[in-house]
């Protein structure tokens, strides 16, 4: 049997401000203001865990690296580098392997991105969220409108082989000529990749307190609809496809081998603070807070063991999220029947074994997983 792709990814804590919508493990220097944390002690604890990674996986080189955040680039190309140069000495990467950072448009320069290219990164992705100046105050982010579409044109300068500018649709206040002057700046930027996610306010954020004191209308869920279709529009008449619900890629190369890693069962080892593993149905997480992460010997807060059911259920429901869809084989006959039902529908499609979600499937497609999960009668074995 062929060995899932292996990934590593590297959780960077650190933020300079906190976006309103954001319920992530990030931290502000204010917020580590006496905990003794640091991007330097954070280095030196993700040395560690890499070594005690390496120890654990054996002979394994790495097919992706993905380091995330947080603002990975607020730590500097020089530290980024001797994150890879680690993964580089302890497990070697696999030819032609795939490594993104994460940036704040803010916070890179050509110098940046010169370093990152040195350091051997080939993909970064740039958080955009919009091109209008009130969306982004309404989001909270600092970078100006124009920034991330020249930091985008200075990666690929700099010869980064792949662009992502990341967009955040159905924000309170936006309109729909806001959002298509983002996307158009998104072309502009000329990046091979697209990823666009609706707002979601989540519990315990500023936006949500806002939501809750009337400050803020919650995001309109036909409003997101409307949005998500002009997005994919736009994006497919430009040379885009859509390979997942969320992302577009110009071409097979341009999409996220890492991610595609969680959406096909793949391995991964989660690094630094809070960050989530797995490793042939097992899954385990980090201890959350940067100051506790960099005292640990090893890291690891809790794990659970995936049962069939657990993992029949997210194979379903992560395989179709993409453009290649759901083989049937992993449908029982009553699953298949709500399938077929689904295709009368026109939520899925049917494209000779495999399920694939029409752009109307996409917009529901948790309800199809869900209707799909519930009509099964079989416990994997």
């Amino acid at each position: 049997m062929t060995r899932p792709p292996f990934g590593i990814y590297v959780h960077v804590p650190f933020c300079a401000s906190r976006c309103g919508y954001c319920d992530f493990n990030t931290y502000t220097a204010s917020e580590l203001a006496g905990s003794g944390s640091s991007p330097d002690t954070w280095l030196e604890a993700v040395r560690r865990e890499l070594v005690r990674a390496r120890e654990v996986v054996g002979e394994r080189p790495v097919d992706t690296v993905f380091v995330g955040g947080g603002t990975p680039s607020l730590i500097g190309a020089e530290r980024l580098g001797a994150v890879l140069g680690t993964i580089r000495d302890e497990f070697g990467l696999a030819p032609g392997a795939e490594v993104t950072t994460e940036s704040n448009p803010e916070s890179t320069s050509p110098e940046f991105f010169a370093g990152l290219v040195e350091a051997g990164y080939t993909r970064v992705s740039l958080g955009m969220q919009s091109a209008a100046p009130h969306v982004l105050r309404v989001l909270e982010r600092r970078h100006t409108p124009g920034r991330a579409v020249e930091a985008a044109r200075e990666a690929a300068a700099a010869g980064i082989g792949h662009v992502n500018l990341d967009l955040i649709y159905a924000t309170p206040g936006e309109t729909t000529d806001d959002l298509r002057r983002s996307v158009e700046a998104v072309l502009e930027a000329g990046v091979d990749h697209v990823s666009a996610y609706s707002l979601i306010v989540e519990d315990g954020t500023a936006m949500a307190r806002k939501v809750a004191r009337g400050e803020l209308p919650a995001p309109d869920d036909d409003v997101a609809a409307e949005r998500y279709e002009l997005i994919d529009d736009l994006l497919t008449a430009a040379g885009l496809h859509w390979y997942e619900v969320s992302n577009w890629a110009r071409s097979a190369e341009a999409e996220c081998r890492h991610n595609l890693g969680y959406w096909l069962d793949g391995d991964w080892w989660g690094i630094g603070p809070g960050a989530h593993s797995h490793l042939a149905g097992r899954r385990w997480w980090n201890v959350k807070h940067p100051a506790r992460y960099a005292a640990a010997d090893n890291p690891e807060a809790d794990h659970e063991i995936l049962t069939p059911q657990e993992q029949h259920t997210e194979r379903v429901m992560m395989r179709l999220r993409l453009a290649t869809g759901l083989d049937l084989a992993l449908l029982d006959d009553a699953a298949r029947a709500e399938a077929t039902r689904a295709v009368g529908e026109g939520l899925l499609e049917r494209h000779q074994d495999r399920m694939v979600l029409t752009r109307r499937g996409r917009l529901l497609a948790d309800r199809v997983v869900q209707d799909l999960l519930l009509a099964s009668d079989r416990t994997p074995a």
